[in-house]
């Protein structure tokens, strides 16, 4: 026999039967379950609850689970629960019997694990050009009445996007630069083909180095900001307090931060050009003894302005694509701070593909047209 304040155990080796008494509360939970560990329960076990006082969920819900825990929950047979407390003891029960069903494990193999990633690839697609419709016809608006774009926060964007890049763009292409400059005078110094490397860099910067250099930059810095702006005015409802005033979120959001972009991505592509440039006269100058006035005057010869165009025509469609992705991403976030860290790593790697596989199909469309 055993004793405590909520509980009197009684076995005599064949029959066991615990007797409950005492208020079964919240307040007495800590106590109550201390109290059920020290017993050894049977698996045929009667319970007898007609001396308790009062019982709720939360002890109801522990008494159960120390009865699977013994393996006696199945041949436990209940005495004197009244209507309110053998209700309580049924729900509880559903409740932890729905918890404890899994869900049936799905078999599959490398076929099914295509299936699914295909299919979430394509919501994700379906999802990313619904928004783009989205953003040009908000974009259409804006062109229809220029009174809707929110100048100031437009200017804010594109001092952010633009200006304070400069520093990391001039710095990153410049050695991009030297260094294309460098490999290239290596194999052209053996065949007396020094003033070549002119021809080469300048062609290759213009058109393709400077291009997908800036826009992986500015992916993994403008279109990160974008995602973890947004994703945090989502997550402390600031969002849904812009809906309540009666402003939409596109105009007073996308909007600016996609037109900052588009401006702000051709300059920095053009700066880009210029320090690659600087940088591979750096690198000529002491290695094929090429001065600045010999690269310049080749680079005129050398380099069309076609191909310094085209460089910056990519730049207006490599910007529009990582905006779309980086306010997508923040607009659409879940509502909590791992979500936002996830969804800004994923902004990150989802635009430097889409720019990578953008300047693929430019590179197909301007060989098909010859330019």
């Amino acid at each position: 026999m055993s004793e405590s304040p909520w509980f009197r155990f009684e076995s005599d080796g064949s029959r066991a039967t615990l007797h409950l008494t005492g208020a079964w509360r919240l307040a007495n939970l800590a106590q109550i379950d201390a109290a059920l560990a020290t017993l050894a329960l049977p698996r045929e076990l009667t319970i007898d609850a007609s001396a308790i006082e009062a019982l709720d969920s939360a002890c109801a819900m522990v008494l159960l689970r120390r009865l699977e825990r013994s393996r006696a929950d199945q041949p436990t047979t209940w005495a004197g629960l009244s209507d309110v407390n053998s209700r309580i003891v049924e729900r509880v029960r559903a409740r932890l019997g729905a918890a404890s069903v899994r869900p049936p494990r799905r078999g599959g193999g490398l076929l099914a694990y295509v299936g699914a990633q295909s299919t979430a690839i394509f919501a994700l697609l379906h999802g990313h050009l619904a928004f783009l419709g989205a953003t040009v016809a908000a974009l259409g608006a804006v062109v229809a009445r220029p009174a809707r774009l929110r100048g100031r926060e437009w200017t804010v964007q594109l001092e952010q996007t633009g200006l304070n890049a400069i520093p990391v763009v001039a710095l990153v292409t410049s050695l991009i630069g030297v260094v294309v400059a460098y490999l290239l005078a290596l194999q052209a110094e053996k065949y007396g083909a020094n003033i070549f490397v002119v021809d080469g860099v300048g062609i290759g910067a213009t058109r393709e180095f400077a291009p997908i250099i800036v826009a992986i930059i500015v992916a993994g810095r403008s279109g990160a900001a974008f995602t973890a702006q947004l994703g945090s005015m989502r997550l402390t409802e600031e969002i849904d307090a812009i809906r309540t005033l009666g402003l939409a979120p596109m105009q007073v959001l996308v909007v600016p931060r996609v037109l900052a972009l588009m401006i702000a991505l051709p300059l920095l592509v053009f700066v880009g050009d210029v320090m690659s440039l600087i940088g591979a006269m750096t690198i000529t100058g002491t290695m094929l003894d090429i001065t600045p006035v010999a690269f310049l005057a080749r680079l005129r010869e050398a380099l069309d302005v076609r191909h310094v165009l085209v460089g910056l025509a990519k730049a207006p469609v490599f910007a529009l694509v990582i905006a779309v992705i980086g306010t997508r991403m923040g607009m659409t976030v879940g509502r909590d701070t791992r979500a936002v860290g996830s969804a800004t790593t994923s902004t990150v790697v989802q635009s430097i593909v889409a720019v990578i596989l953008l300047d693929a199909a430019f590179a197909v469309l301007l060989q098909a047209l010859e330019l």
